[in-house]
């Protein structure tokens, strides 16, 4: 199974009707086991799985960067992967374990299932302000570069997409899905997987900013977040507390900073 589907349908158009097949983007269920355990349920987009999973359950503080572990992956019939077990020392394993999220995951939501409100806000310092400072140029050459590189939007017109550049506006890793913070997660997971994720600067996001990509950007200490869409009024907050560059509105030659412009020329 590939990342979109071609589905046939009936288009309406100025008193006409035409038959038509689009390409609609994959959704599937994706289950988490953690030592063969039932951890969550992520409905997400085919493709990366384990980088979604190293992603996830660092940004869950459940691994730690330096985390020894091992991932087992479970394919159906036709191929497709559909469950990855975690194996590792019980020890190993941070806090968030202990305050699982509920079995199902929705696309859409990043904190659904969270036991109490205590549970959404990290017990970590806010990120400190580096030397690093960004035209604001530089900062829109990269979201377009999102834009540029997202093949499955192009095709589908029916998910996310979110890219990781460093301070030279290098492309660090690219991932599309149809869930927001899926894609991010993935993004992360490849960083930590390629040793990487100190190098990011800069998340360009393709969507709305609300609380839980403010929080896993936070958690994966990349201090500057630039969006296409609006954020919420806790994204905001969140970020001007943690000490992360929020930027939306991120089209035709503009953006809008919300928090901490100090890192924006």
């Amino acid at each position: 199974m590939g990342s979109s589907l071609n589905y046939e349908g009936l288009k309406f158009e100025k008193g006409s009707v035409a038959k038509v097949t689009d390409p609609l983007a994959v959704e599937q269920a994706l289950q988490i086991n953690i030592n063969g355990k039932s951890f969550t349920v992520v409905m997400q987009t085919p493709g990366a799985e384990k980088e979604l999973t190293f992603g996830l359950l660092y940004s869950e503080d459940v691994l730690k960067k330096d985390s020894v572990f091992k991932l087992e992956e479970k394919k159906n019939k036709a191929g497709v992967i559909e469950e990855i077990n975690l194996l590792i020392d019980e020890k190993d394993l941070g806090k968030g374990y202990l305050s699982a999220r509920s079995l199902l995951s929705v696309s859409s939501c990043g904190i659904c299932g969270k036991q109490e409100l205590n549970d959404v806000m990290p017990n970590e310092n806010a990120i400190e302000n580096s030397e690093d400072r960004f035209e604001i140029g530089s900062v829109l050459r990269m979201h377009k570069k999102l834009f540029d590189n997202q093949k499955l939007f192009i095709e589908t017109g029916g998910c996310h997409g979110v890219a990781a550049f460093d301070k030279d506006e290098n492309l660090l890793s690219l991932h599309e899905d149809i869930g927001r913070h899926n894609a991010l997660d993935k993004v992360i997971g490849e960083l930590l997987f390629t040793k990487k994720l100190s190098h990011a600067k800069v998340i360009a996001f393709s969507g709305r900013v609300s609380y839980e990509i403010v929080s896993k950007s936070f958690r994966a200490k990349i201090p500057i977040i630039v969006a296409v869409s609006a954020a919420s009024t806790l994204a905001v907050d969140f970020a001007k507390e943690y000490g992360l560059t929020l930027l939306s509105y991120a089209r035709n030659g503009k953006a809008t900073c919300y928090a901490n412009p100090e890192r924006i020329k």
